[in-house]
Parts: structure tokens; sequence; C-alpha cells
């Protein structure tokens, strides 16, 4: 019973503290792989539109929300975690000195729906549905995938596509997963979709360095300013500037990680002419300044 409460406070402190990652993903990016060894787990709990695949290794103790699902790990774990799911790992008990973490993101319409029902590609899309709630797999399961998933950054382009999709049809036949959370408890963060919104998010990430006025994409999609606005706040459930600075800020984050540029740099480059409010929004979406967000990317990072 005392652990029972101990897992509720934890999850209701969390919960205060929530964030929606601006990943560096762009639109011209099939995935994203990263690769790190550390000591302890600092990122607080979150949510992004893109899949994640976790493993995790070297980290008996920690603990993982996924959801409402609060659980103690063992030495290694592999997780699914689905688009907009929230999560995130704690150092809890854990005292290993080299924990290492390989995360894979990639984009929620990276593989099309009407592929993926297809009869050979329909277990994935079972299995990318059922991730909606996080899936946990079995031990088994690591032991035979793990390898893969460490080489994985070893391949280029097509073969790396190639090779995620291999891996996740073998994941997809795995026995013995578990699904971790809820049911109905990721249903808040789905987004609606609406052709107007795909065109006007579209146009923002293709002109993120230029100045894009309300008036623009409200012509762009035949609305006037008042409406697009309402329209927007109702689709995504946040306002048009904030949803273009999310864009903006997840180009940033991509250049930071990228380039040897300059924060004023990165700025400018990303359509913030105020360095000060992009310092100060940075801070405020990622929980930690672009200088941080930089140093904390001691691992490697690559990009298909």
């Amino acid at each position: 019973m005392i652990l029972f409460y101990q897992q509720i406070n934890l999850y209701n402190l969390s919960m205060n503290s929530i964030i929606k990652e601006i990943t560096p993903l762009t639109p011209n990016d099939c995935f994203t792989i990263f690769t790190r060894v550390k000591k302890e787990f600092n990122f607080p709990l979150h949510f992004h539109e893109e899949f994640e695949l976790n493993l995790i290794l070297n980290a008996k103790g920690a603990k993982r929300i996924v959801g409402d699902h609060i659980e103690t790990i063992d030495e290694m774990e592999l997780v699914l975690v689905g688009s907009n799911l929230n999560h995130a790992w704690f150092t809890h008990h854990c005292e290993s000195e080299e924990i290492t973490e390989v995360t894979i993101q990639w984009h929620h319409d990276l593989f099309d729906d009407k592929l993926l029902r297809r009869n050979q590609l329909s277990i994935i899309r079972q299995m990318l549905e059922r991730s909606m709630k996080g899936i946990l797999f079995s031990q088994e399961t690591i032991k035979t995938i793990s390898p893969r998933i460490l080489s994985l950054n070893q391949k280029n382009g097509f073969d790396s596509v190639m090779e995620l999709i291999s891996i996740l049809h073998d994941l997809s036949t795995s026995r013995n997963m578990r699904t971790l959370s809820d049911s109905t408890f990721n249903d808040f963060h789905q987004p609606s979709n609406s052709r107007r919104i795909e065109k006007s998010f579209e146009y923002m990430n293709n002109n993120y360095n230029k100045q894009i006025s309300l008036k623009d994409i409200a012509k762009l999609v035949n609305m006037t300013e008042v409406s697009f606005s309402r329209f927007i706040k109702k689709r995504t459930g946040s306002t048009y500037i904030n949803t273009l600075n999310e864009i903006r800020l997840g180009h940033a984050s991509r250049m930071l990680i990228d380039t040897t540029h300059s924060v004023a740099e990165v700025s400018f480059n990303c359509g913030f002419n105020n360095i000060s409010n992009f310092n100060r929004l940075f801070r405020k979406k990622k929980n930690c300044t672009p200088k941080e967000f930089r140093e904390s990317f001691s691992g490697s990072r690559i990009f298909i």
C-alpha cells in the first residue's frame, strides 16, 4: 500500500511539469536515432507526435511512467511509445554509472495507413495502434532485437529505413509483449485531422525562417484571420503563434545539434529576430537553455 501511494505521488508530481517535446525531426527526415551513455535520467514527463522506440540497458531500479502506468524497471527494457502518449524515465533507485539509452523516433505518418493495411504489413499497423497505450517487450525479445537496434546507426539511407521496418515487423510478431497504459488515457492529446491544418503546417515548416503573418496563413487556407485563429485553436489546442513558435523551435533544436552556429545565429536562422525572446521560449518549452540543450547531446544522433 505504501508503494502504491509513493507511485501516485510521483505521478502527480510529474503531471504538474508535463511538457510537449519539440523533437529535432524535420518533414524531410524518416527517423532519428540517438545513443548516449549517462549516469541519470533527467528529462521530465513529456509527449510528442512522433513514435518512439526506447532501448534502455544497465538501468535496474529506474522508474518508468507511460500514460497512467508506473513501474520500476529491470536491468534492460524495450518500450514502444505511441504518438502523443505521456512518458518519462526517472533515476529513482538506479545506481548505475553507465546507463545506455538508444532512442529511435519517427514521424507518426511515416508509414501511410493504406500501406500498413496491406496483408504483409497489417501486423505492424496493429502494433502501432496498440502502442498508443505503450508496449513493453519481453526480455527474450530484447536479447534478440537489441543488437540490431544498437547497430542501426551504422547503416545508411535506404538500408537503414528497411532495417527499421524489419525491426518493427519482428517486434510485431514477438511473444509476450505487454500493454502499459489505460486505453482512455491518451485521448486528450490526439490531434484532429484536417486538410487546412495540414496545409498550414506544411507552409509553416517550409517557411519557418521567414516572417509569417496570421494574414498569410489565413489567406492560404481561404479563411479570415479571426476564423482561422479560432479554427487552429479548436483543432490543435494551441494558438497560431504558439504553433509557429513550436515549429521554429523544432528546427532550432535540429540546428543546435547538427551545426556549430552560435545560439544567436540559430535564433535568426529559425525566424526569431529577438535572441532574448528565443531563449525565453526555448527554456519554457524544453526546460533548459539552448546552450544547455546543445551540451546535453554528448551522445550521437543520426538523422535518416
